[in-house]
């Protein structure tokens, strides 16, 4: 019909293929009718690890890649996902895989394989991005592990032939994952990110699959990897990678990583902090700047820690020490470019403001672990014998912290040749400094 009853515009009808429901029941009359067992029946000895090959990766992952299990891995353009994804399957312990790619040609990430110096020979690729075609490959194959590079570059034709719509990123990816889950095989998917860091697409896709991997760049030649949601593992452990020219090498001993070279005297407005993350200790470096307000209101630059947690550290500094920010901007920064969100870097956070609002300097060879609370309390936070343990490894004299169950203010002790001052209260901290 060449023009429309309706409104009577010529043109304007298109061909819509129609799902009839006849592929989802063909793919499912072979499984067993859906019957409730009892969870004690179920039977998990088959549910298994393997190592990617990649230290990092595997720490992320919760100790390697689970039979059965479906990731998406998200980041900016260019900080090397699609990198990671070959350096997994020329490493991995797995015996068959497939990459599967629907933005770069063949001959593109034959030259980056080559570039990175990986055995060619060991990877196998498709071009495609017919939902319909790579179903039927991975029937035939069936691979131990698929890496989708990218979700959003897929169709089904029950669908229309244009991807990257809401309907079409959920369709593809619900399909992939029930292959996958049928044929315990890993699959990954590479997803886009928007201007503002966050996967695109439709947010339940982070629903569906069992581990969301998100990348970041922490500073030049540094990625750093951490799960935001993990079914197989923590989601507190993050991965460190350098990137060079043979691709991401994982960092093994990150603990001074971010710390920088260290200084008896350090510029004011800088103190050092024992994060923990995971299962590890790392020394970062907290720095703070404030200067005279030109807008008339003060202002908070910090994208490596939460504005509002710096905000709501100054108003504590305001009332319990007498100090005034409300005329200044506050620029906060974090040496290496690591984005913190735990609550023992309170305590150096506050530090490094009143340094850098007093101008007093600090002891390059001091640092500081506590969460800090709305009345000025400094409270324990979790692992701190670790925390100690890594700082006097690592040649710091003087730890400020929270105070043991006691009624003194303040208390000193030794510990690993490590002086610790544990105080009860952000006075009693800048009072043991002798700052008045």
């Amino acid at each position: 019909m060449g023009r429309c009853p309706s409104c009577g515009a010529w043109n304007t009808f298109a061909e819509h293929a129609v799902a009839t429901g006849t592929q989802a029941v063909s793919k499912k009359k072979n499984s067993n009718a859906a019957r409730p067992v009892r969870l004690g029946d179920v039977v998990t000895s088959g549910a298994s690890r393997s190592s990617s090959g990649i230290s990092e990766l595997d720490r992320v992952l919760g100790g390697g890649i689970m039979q059965g299990s479906a990731i998406l891995i998200g980041g900016e353009p260019g900080i090397g996902k699609s990198t990671l994804m070959l350096q997994l399957l020329s490493s991995a312990s797995i015996t068959s895989s497939l990459y599967i790619s629907g933005e770069e040609s063949p001959v593109q990430i034959k030259l980056r394989a080559e570039r990175l110096h990986l055995p060619l020979g060991q990877i196998e690729l498709l071009h495609d991005t017919n939902l319909e075609h790579i179903e039927q490959l991975l029937r035939h194959k069936r691979p131990q592990l698929v890496i989708i590079d990218s979700i959003q570059t897929l169709f089904s034709e029950q669908l229309g032939p244009i991807p990257g719509s809401a309907n079409q990123i959920k369709y593809t990816c619900m399909e992939l994952i029930d292959w996958a889950k049928q044929q315990g095989s890993a699959i990954f998917f590479i997803g886009h990110v928007t201007k503002d860091g966050i996967i695109a697409g439709p947010k339940v896709i982070e629903h569906m699959v069992d581990t969301v991997i998100n990348f970041e760049q922490a500073a030049t030649g540094v990625r750093i990897i951490r799960a935001s949601k993990n079914r197989f593992g923590s989601v507190d452990e993050i991965g460190v990678f350098t990137m060079n020219d043979t691709g991401l090498t994982p960092v093994g001993d990150p603990a001074a990583f971010f710390l920088g070279q260290r200084e008896e005297e350090v510029p004011a407005g800088s103190i050092a902090a024992a994060v923990f993350e995971g299962s590890r200790t790392f020394m970062v470096e907290i720095q703070a700047l404030t200067v005279a307000s030109k807008s008339g209101y003060s202002r908070v630059y910090s994208d490596r820690i939460d504005t509002a947690r710096v905000s709501r550290i100054s108003a504590v500094l305001e009332k319990h020490l007498g100090l005034s920010f409300s005329s200044c901007d506050i620029y906060v920064n974090v040496a290496g470019g690591i984005r913190l969100n735990e609550v023992g870097i309170e305590l150096p956070l506050a530090l490094a403001l009143y340094s850098a609002l007093t101008g007093t300097r600090l002891s390059g060879n001091m640092l500081a672990v506590g969460e800090l609370s709305l009345a000025g309390e400094v409270r324990r936070v979790q692992h701190m014998e670790q925390r100690v343990k890594t700082a006097a490894e690592m040649g710091f004299l003087t730890m400020i912290g929270p105070a043991a169950d006691t009624k003194r203010p303040c208390t000193h002790a030794k510990k690993g040749g490590m002086d610790l001052i544990l105080c009860h209260t952000i006075i009693d901290v800048i009072e043991a400094l002798g700052h008045e």
